[in-house]
């Protein structure tokens, strides 16, 4: 049985962090290597890609086999455990508890197909030893005594699904004959094949190896939509391991169990969790077989009673939809109640909030969200939550610095393991640059700056949680979340008697938080803890039992629901309400709402909360006062519109009215563009990339048509085929569409550059905004700041995004709202061009490779595949 400390709870490393914590002493050094296993719901981790996060040891760097090469992005850094273990302090300063580190084991280099490096340690070449790069056992095992003496915890990233690239099949494979098509690498570097047995049995041509059945002889994965070749065929030309295979299965949790026994780590989060199947997790955690005990046995018999494993299930819902949450669900639970993997990561959770937080969508989607985890998990504190990571895009390469905050905030308050990527502290924009001066994209200097502005901020959200349990172990209610746009995102935490309440802005004016029932009577105080803009006032629950308050432009604030008496309140009439409204969809330009107030009272009428753009009006000598809205700025019938009367003396509100609204779209322009020419500008002969997933004519553009209502605009645009091969989340893939928008009678102000394409608009076109979507980031930009290298300034919202795969088409919506509000679109114009785009556009050489473009006649090639226009958006189409 393994010692427990004596305070009831507390394992004796979070006791160790508890009087390091509470003591101010200096933190031990040195510790276990193991520790039973913490409260997970408590934890906050943080996430190194080892490579790009800090040299320890630099004589490990090169291996002289051409791996290393800090100047280029797929090639060694020289990131390493011992420059981990050197930054303990720095971690634990932000106020994470538990370090995530990419695999450590030995992997394949170089892969000679696509020219590529390692350096991430998902090409794994033998499970159970540390690739030279990143150090040696002894290295592992002195960063997890290091974190374990101070309170921390370590967990690996472990794959089940494949090793490295060491063999592939061309056209012509037929899995009945394994070795038809076959094609291995003999020039993989530094080998050739697995160092490992079983998975070096990788060589059909070898009677052996070929009813080993340890890999699954198949070639690469060509459409995700189908299972059998998300399970068994190969990802990216990763060899796929037979899973289903018995001798697979017992290799896995011997390989990992490895890694507890003698490394004493905590915890693993398992890659590429939806290609294997997800009995497979039961068997990995809970086989019986004496020989090989599944993971939770192990970890048992090291004193880890709950050692947390959670998977990565890549994919985003759609709005409302809980599709992949229902698939991430079925990796934890499976059908008959087993368990699966304790956990899975929040992805669904992660891309409503970039949605909301980002792109400018409705705080709506998010409430959704929300409620749907709660609602779907058995176990969603166990859930680690994210807003970026090494596969995805950095938050600030599309939101703001402000919108970064709030999706901070938001996952230090709701229930799930918070997940800090590196580097998010100190503002990185690009997906795995280095941290430590001599890595890949650093610009040339360390990052681990304390005193940095989101370093303290995120060191105070951390603080907040640790001293609010309610904020880890409690359940979300949600009270408002605004569906007509950016504003207000409400809801409440509750644990037991413990109760606070948590409140956002994501728009630029300030919203009105009307009748909220927090569950408390008249008078209840509700004490501030937190405030992103340092404004903390006392609130108090009204007459009426309800809350009513303002919340400033992109605020954040955390209250506690007081446990004192409540305050005696002065009795007060309220006479605002509002008459019913029309029911169904408004069709006109003008809504009438009508309503009382007291004889001669100023109101404001405050629509979707805006108290920026709120109406005053002032009722007659009866009460009675009348108001108009226009509608003509909304497009999307699906959105219920919300109008409240509002005595800002009194803070006083009125019962909401609400309407819908069917928008009459304007066809303004079509433009037709022939089949065939996405081979770059004119006279170029640009060809795709050479991997299988790039699947022609995705970048092909066939036409465009755009409408208009008001100053919304809406861009229905046909390419030559739409890709889903990676389930991306706006609905395609390897396309990145880029489009310039110069507004009316603006023509020679603006920018004329193409940011980071390598060129500027043709026909002397200047752009004001300027969009950037592909299947994992919707973002909008303002010329401000632009440059061949900047984007320009973050501002949103960004468009909706529809696909039609059949008809294969892509609209676009723009409410007047991305445009400034602008009242008419007569006489702009756009740019349209095609490109793929993976945290940067994609590389052009005059050679195709796998991920790059080739036929570039120079350095400075544009990055265009194809482009439509500039064509005005305003002028009505000729008959």
């Amino acid at each position: 049985m393994t010692p427990r400390s004596p305070l009831k709870g507390l394992s004796l490393a979070a006791l160790t962090w508890a009087c390091v914590a509470g003591s101010g002493a200096s933190a031990q050094t040195t510790g276990p290597l193991h520790v039973p296993s913490p409260d997970w719901r408590d934890q906050v981790i943080y996430f190194v890609m080892t490579d790009r996060f800090e040299e320890g040891d630099p004589s490990n760097n090169n291996q002289g086999k051409g791996e290393f090469d800090p100047a280029q992005r797929g090639r060694f850094s020289g990131g390493d455990l011992k420059g981990v273990e050197k930054r303990l302090d720095y971690i634990q300063g932000l106020g994470a508890t538990s370090v995530w580190v990419t695999p450590p084991v030995e992997n394949q280099w170089l892969d000679p197909a696509t020219g590529y490096g390692g350096y991430h340690g998902y090409w794994a070449s033998n499970l159970k030893a540390i690739d030279r790069h990143l150090g040696s056992l002894k290295d592992y095992q002195s960063l997890s005594r290091a974190l374990h003496g101070k309170g921390m915890y370590l967990i690996q990233d472990i794959v089940l699904n494949h090793t490295g690239n060491f063999f592939n099949y061309g056209s012509e494979s037929d899995p009945k004959d394994p070795t038809k098509g076959y094609v291995p690498y003999p020039n993989s570097v530094p080998m050739a094949a697995p160092t490992q047995y079983p998975f070096s049995l990788n060589d059909p041509r070898r009677k052996a190896d070929r009813e080993a059945g340890i890999y699954h002889w198949t070639p690469d994965i060509k459409n995700l939509s189908e299972r059998d070749q998300e399970l068994n065929y190969q990802l990216s030309g990763l060899d796929d391991l037979n899973t289903e295979n018995p001798v697979v299965k017992r290799a896995l949790r011997d390989s990992y169990a490895h890694w507890i026994k003698e490394a004493g780590v905590d915890g693993f989060r398992v890659d590429t969790i939806f290609y294997v199947p997800p009995e497979l997790m039961t068997d990995f955690m809970y086989s019986k077989d004496p020989k090989a005990p599944g993971i939770a046995e192990i970890a048992r018999r090291t004193g880890r009673e709950n050692f947390h494993v959670f998977g990565e299930g890549f994919g985003m819902d759609r709005r409302f939809e809980d599709k992949v949450a229902r698939r991430v669900n079925s990796y934890m639970v499976g059908p008959q109640g087993e368990a699966r993997s304790p956990g899975m990561i929040n992805f669904p959770l992660y891309g409503t909030a970039t949605d909301v937080f980002a792109r400018g969508r409705p705080p709506a989607e998010l409430a959704y969200r929300i409620e749907n985890m709660m609602a779907l998990h058995q176990r969603p504190h166990l859930m680690p939550t994210f807003l970026d990571n090494h596969d995805v895009d950095r938050f600030l390469s599309g939101g703001t610095e402000t919108g970064l905050r709030q999706n901070l905030l938001m996952l230090m308050t709701l229930p799930g393991i918070p997940v800090i990527y590196y580097g998010t502290e100190q503002g990185f924009t690009v997906q795995r640059a280095a941290m430590f001066a001599e890595g890949w994209g650093s610009g040339g200097r360390d990052h681990f700056d304390t005193t940095s502005p989101l370093y303290r901020y995120i060191a105070s959200l951390t603080k907040l949680r640790r001293e609010n349990r309610v904020l880890s172990r409690g359940t979300p209610k949600v009270l408002a979340g605004e569906a007509a746009g950016a504003g207000a995102l409400v809801y409440l935490m509750q644990d037991g008697g413990e109760t606070l309440l948590v409140a956002m802005n994501t728009a630029d004016h300030p919203v009105l938080l009307d009748n909220l029932d927090i569950g408390q009577g008249a008078g209840t105080v509700l004490q501030p803890l937190f405030a992103m803009d340092g404004k903390k006032p006392l609130l108090v629950v009204g007459q009426n039992q309800r809350l009513t308050t303002e919340l400033g432009a992109h605020a954040g604030t955390v209250w506690r629901v007081s446990k004192a008496p409540p305050l005696s309140l002065k009795a007060t009439s309220n006479s605002l309400s509002l008459d019913p409204l029309p029911q169904g969809p408004i069709t006109e330009p003008i809504l009438m709402v009508p309503g009382q107030a007291s004889p001669g009272e100023t109101i404001k009428l405050v629509l979707d909360g805006n108290l920026g753009d709120a109406q005053s009006v002032q009722a007659d000598a009866s009460g009675r006062w009348t108001a108009k809205i226009s509608t003509a700025a909304f497009v999307d019938e699906t959105i219920t519109h919300r109008v409240t009367a509002y005595a800002a003396k009194t803070g006083q509100a009125s019962n909401a009215g609400t309407f819908s609204v069917r928008p009459a779209w304007n066809l303004r322009n079509e433009i037709s563009d022939p089949a065939g020419d996405d081979t770059g500008p004119p006279g170029s002969s640009y060809s795709y990339p050479t991997d299988p997933s790039f699947a022609e004519p995705t970048m092909d553009l066939r036409g465009v048509r755009a409408s208009t209502a008001g100053g919304a605009l809406k861009l229905e645009i046909h390419v030559g085929a739409i890709s889903q091969v990676w389930s991306p989340q706006n609905g395609f893939d390897h396309l990145s569409l880029t489009g310039f928008i110069q507004l009316p009678g603006q023509s020679d102000t603006g920018a004329r550059v193409m940011p980071n394409q390598r060129g500027d608009l043709p026909d002397g076109m200047h752009w004001h905004y300027r969009f950037r979507a592909h299947g994992w980031t919707n973002a909008l930009f303002s010329h401000v700041g632009a440059s061949a290298t900047q984007e320009g300034t973050k501002t949103g919202p960004a468009p909706s995004i529809s696909v039609d795969k059949e008809a294969k088409r892509i609209t676009l919506i723009f409410p007047s709202s991305s445009f400034g509000d602008q009242a008419d679109l007569t006489g702009a114009k756009l740019y349209l061009t095609t490109w793929d785009y993976d945290a940067a556009y994609r590389a052009l050489e005059p050679t195709a490779g796998a991920y790059i473009f080739g036929g570039a006649k120079s350095s400075s090639g544009p990055k265009i595949m194809d482009a439509i226009g500039p064509f005005s958006i305003g002028a009505a189409p000729s008959k």
